[in-house]
């Protein structure tokens, strides 16, 4: 028997994610029933999105106050700007709404825990809305990692360059302390607690490209000690062809895997190359290409675990004690505090 569809809303058309989101959201018919949007375009918060509003065709236009009281509303997908998801996730919170907020946690930790602290007293499922928890070449990486194939883990690296947004996206970076590390590497930084848990030390490098305002922090490169390994993160905002380049590479003294690019909706397969020096999991020694088919959408199988979280079916695979974590991490990475 098919459970009952999920009342939901969405507060913001602002966020980077948010008209994909909907996107999504909107071809997963048998699961969710959309109530309606939230129009924040009168935010003063920094933003560099949301004047596009075809994904949101023939849905209903409310209020925040007339979407939190529509009755039965059961979840609210959060995708404000960056600085106003916090505040609009607290308000959903003490609503005893389901969630999932996009990322990242905002600049205030002390904030961000409150409200992790509030969904945890009240069991509501909040999911966050770093954009590779479904990626499966990654799901792939970790695994093989906690696994044991890739022997002891000494060396990650991974970048998140791009070059889109032409001149407009640099003073938007700058709008942020910690620039680009804080609005992109904080998806990374999320993959690297998954694989290597709580660094020891992180070391911020949050540099300008030449010609903009040396407030703008769009060439950022942070480091993560661990007790025998080294973990670098990079992005910048103007690599040529960046978007397609992004990659990750793990090293460790029984192999490495290398995913390049980090992910892709252009109708080839995504793969990546797995070296083995001794047999490990299902896999001889040697090279082997791992492939995961082709993808055509980042979110679907993230709000379908939503959906299967509301409805008690899974355990949300990331606690409340996780997603604290990797903000903590991404503000001491971003240069907003020490570790």
């Amino acid at each position: 028997m098919s459970l009952p569809k999920i009342k939901i809303g969405q507060i913001g058309v602002c966020h980077e994610h948010a008209g994909a989101k909907m996107q999504a959201l909107r071809q997963l018919t048998d699961l969710f029933e959309i109530v309606g949007v939230v129009d924040d375009r009168d935010t003063t918060a920094a933003r560099f999105a949301g004047d596009n509003l075809e994904p949101y065709d023939g849905l209903t236009w409310m209020t925040e106050d007339q979407l939190l009281n529509t009755p039965d509303l059961q979840a609210v997908l959060v995708e404000t700007p960056n600085t106003d998801l916090v505040p609009a996730a607290m308000r959903c919170m003490k609503r005893n709404l389901a969630m999932h907020m996009d990322k990242p946690g905002g600049e205030d930790l002390a904030l961000f825990r409150t409200l992790l602290d509030g969904c945890k007293e009240r069991q509501l499922p909040f999911q966050m809305g770093y954009m590779f928890r479904s990626n499966p070449a990654m799901r792939f990486a970790i695994k093989a990692v906690h696994d044991g194939w890739l022997g002891d883990v000494f060396e990650i690296q991974a970048s998140m360059s791009h070059d889109y947004g032409g001149d407009a996206y640099q003073p938007y970076m700058g709008q942020f302390k910690g620039g680009i590390m804080f609005n992109l590497g904080c998806h990374l930084i999320d993959l690297m607690v998954q694989i290597m848990g709580r660094p020891t030390c992180v070391t911020p490098f949050l540099k300008t490209t030449a010609g903009l305002d040396d407030a703008i922090k769009n060439n950022c490169m942070s480091v993560l000690e661990y007790s025998n390994a080294l973990v670098t993160v990079r992005a910048c905002s103007k690599e040529v062809k960046g978007h397609g380049k992004r990659n990750l590479k793990i090293c460790g003294t029984n192999g490495s895997i290398e995913l390049v690019p980090l992910e892709r909706f252009d109708g080839q397969p995504l793969q990546l190359q797995l070296t083995l020096k001794y047999p490990a999991g299902d896999y001889a020694e040697g090279v082997h290409t791992v492939d995961f088919g082709i993808k055509t959408n980042r979110y679907t199988d993230q709000l379908t675990e939503l959906a299967d979280i509301i409805h008690g079916k899974i355990t949300n695979p990331f606690t409340y004690e996780h997603d604290a974590l990797v903000q903590e991490v991404v503000l001491a990475a971003a240069g907003y505090r020490q570790l």
